[in-house]
């Protein structure tokens, strides 16, 4: 079973709906610890603030338990804000603590774009992974954002994406996956890297 974390940011029927169109029916939106704990993969989905996720994953009792499940190495895949909570810190109307698995910063988008980046936009690899299984490069996917993650490693890096500057629209390290646009959202090769990560999940089970 595959948990997608409610921890009140965004539209998280949406993220299950997309799982299920993707053929991945053994989804659950869910903000029990002991559901959580037990679950085959993890999705951190949400719309928002930094602040409000931070303090709201720490609240519902599932701040620590994501940062073990993923240590365990149980499948992870945050998404849009999901993704930007994996960094140290997210520097957003203040400074405020992020989760911490992958090191880095959560940055305002460059000057000069119009901000939120709003639309599609294309994805390179940078290197390979079993999250883009079957998508080929340079497939457009839809982005609704004004923050991005900035990893102090670049080689964590696996889809990289441009609006201004290149940034990180996709990234990988051990078991988490995390990317900055919207799979659910994002028409039938965002069905496919939702189908690519319910087979990572089946190829991790015990």
């Amino acid at each position: 079973m595959i948990a997608i974390l409610d921890y009140r940011m965004g539209n998280l029927r949406s993220v299950q709906k997309g799982f299920e169109h993707a053929g991945v029916t053994d989804v659950l939106v869910t903000d029990d610890p002991a559901v959580v704990s037990t679950a085959d993969g993890i999705v951190l989905p949400g719309v928002g603030a930094f602040r409000d996720a931070s303090a709201n994953l720490k609240e519902s009792g599932l701040w620590e338990l994501v940062i073990a499940r993923v240590a365990e190495g149980a499948p992870f895949l945050g998404i849009c804000l999901g993704m930007q909570l994996l960094a140290d810190a997210g520097l957003e109307d203040g400074e405020w603590e992020g989760l911490g698995l992958v090191p880095g910063s959560c940055t305002r988008l460059a000057a000069g774009v119009k901000i939120p980046h709003i639309g599609w936009n294309t994805v390179a690899y940078p290197r390979e992974s079993r999250l883009f299984a079957g998508i080929p490069a340079e497939t457009a996917f839809y982005f609704v954002h004004s923050y991005r993650l900035e990893p102090a490693d670049p080689s964590c890096i696996i889809g990289l994406t441009e609006y201004g500057v290149p940034f990180a629209a996709a990234v990988q390290t051990g078991s988490a996956y995390a990317v900055q646009f919207h799979p659910e959202k994002s028409s039938e090769m965002g069905l496919r890297l939702l189908a690519n990560f319910g087979d990572i999940v089946k190829e991790t089970r015990p």
